[in-house]
């Protein structure tokens, strides 16, 4: 399927400016264009700009809650719980990482839970701003919408795609980041495959029988028919992560777990995160860390390459590359950029305004 490039900083502007037609104040409404922009240009398009649309329709529907700040539900120190308020999850997000940042740097370590969010994206996103400020961080997450991930064995879904992340700073190197979902592949990567017309990767969905495809499709059905369902990673190994993720994202936190009676909205998908932000110098080792990865690091990447292999990577290399190569277009496909000029239409109808649609932006081939 065709593809449009968008210049990056035109983008990044249509982003902020379709929030703040819908009513976003300045800030929340820049947070969403960076993350939203900064998916792409990492590589996830399926935690990009493509999400605009959703969000569009579930902020119609009154679920997505424009300027909205977390909450404090529980407050020990060291240890909170925040409530997002059904807020725009960009936002809330990277509020709530900020207090934990600062509690990390005030006592060492903040263990904090953010529960009742909306979409809050690339979690990624998250870690790399506690990176930002040297710290450590650990996040568990869950989300809620209609359960689209069976368990190992079974056939029909009962919970989503539950992340889990870990951001490592590095003394004189770039940061370790690891940011995966715990299902063989991410829904909206089967979005952004629906839309392009292409295939998933083998093994990683059922039809609604239970039986493997590569066919973006079954996530998608016809209305009335039944959906199929993605697999977990590894099998049994990603279907129990994905169990904790949902326990501690989740449940330990007050957050609602993936369950018919928590699922009843129409576009919206809540998430709930369990962050650990730690402090590494607090652990005596910040002068050596630097030095003991270096050495890891040639270990690892002396080890003799495989048939077709270009490299060993580190995980969060492959999103820097894609940073270079996409710092001044991104891609947009057909079926999203349709999506986009209707999601601005839809604001326009709403409030008056919009920055019309994504389409007269595309740079000419």
């Amino acid at each position: 399927m065709a593809h449009h490039l968008i210049p990056t900083p035109a983008l990044h502007r249509w982003v902020t400016d379709i929030w703040l037609a819908a009513g976003s104040n300045e800030n929340e409404a820049r947070l969403t264009a960076d993350h939203l922009v900064g998916a792409n240009l990492a590589g996830h398009d399926s935690h990009g700009v493509g999400m605009v649309p959703r969000y569009v329709n579930s902020w119609l529907a009154d679920e997505l809650q424009l300027n909205r700040q977390p909450q404090v539900a529980q407050d020990g120190g060291s240890m909170l719980v925040l409530d997002g308020s059904r807020g725009m999850g960009q936002s809330v997000a990277h509020e709530a990482m900020r207090i934990a940042i600062e509690r990390a740097r005030e006592q060492g370590v903040c263990v904090m839970g953010l529960k009742h969010a909306h979409h809050i994206g690339r979690i990624g996103h998250w870690a790399e701003q506690a990176v930002a400020a040297g710290m450590v961080s650990i996040h568990f997450v869950n989300a809620v919408s209609k359960p689209i991930v069976a368990p190992h064995g079974g056939t029909q879904g009962r919970f989503l795609t539950n992340p889990f992340t870990v951001g490592i700073p590095v003394a004189g190197g770039e940061p370790i980041l690891l940011d995966f979902a715990t299902s063989a592949i991410a829904l909206g990567k089967v979005r952004v495959a629906y839309n392009k017309q292409v295939k998933v990767p083998p093994g990683s969905l059922l039809d609604r029988d239970g039986n493997f495809t590569d066919d973006p499709a079954v996530m998608f059905p016809p209305a009335g028919s039944p959906p199929g369902a993605l697999v977990p990673f590894a099998g049994h190994k990603g279907y129990a992560l994905a169990m904790v993720c949902e326990l501690l994202g989740a449940a330990l936190i007050g957050g609602d777990t993936t369950r018919p009676p928590n699922a009843q909205m129409k576009h919206a998908i809540w998430n709930n995160m369990l962050t650990i932000v730690f402090d590494p110098q607090r652990m005596g080792t910040a002068d050596l860390f630097g030095g003991e990865f270096s050495a890891f690091v040639d270990w690892v990447k002396s080890a003799p390459l495989q048939d077709g292999s270009d490299g060993i990577l580190l995980p969060g290399d492959p999103e820097r590359a894609m940073r270079k190569a996409r710092a001044e277009a991104v891609p947009i496909d057909d079926g999203t950029m349709q999506q986009m000029d209707q999601a601005a239409a839809q604001v326009q109808q709403a409030k008056g305004r919009s920055p019309g649609p994504l389409s007269a932006l595309a740079m000419q081939a």
